[in-house]
């Protein structure tokens, strides 16, 4: 996982009220959707090679499209990457 797309990704994250669209996220940061989702796949808390995630986002399809937003541990890590 790319720090600088992972910190870019929850930096637009923590700027957004509501959740935001993959691919939206991807024209942003100039990326790819594919690269975004697995990203944040990385940073929700699915169990991957035996370790959970950090649970940091959580993503759904909303009427066929996939939406990410943070999750309130997100927003406390956020909150914590400022002030640190």
């Amino acid at each position: 996982m790319s720090d600088a797309l992972s910190a870019a990704l929850l930096r637009v994250l923590a700027e957004e009220a509501a959740p935001v669209s993959i691919p939206r996220l991807g024209k942003r940061l100039g990326v790819g959707a594919s690269v975004v989702m697995r990203t944040l796949t990385l940073m929700g808390d699915a169990v991957l090679g035996g370790q959970a995630g950090p649970g940091w986002v959580h993503m759904r399809n909303e009427d066929g499209r996939w939406v990410a937003g943070l999750t309130e541990a997100g927003r406390q890590h956020c909150a914590q990457q400022r002030h640190g």
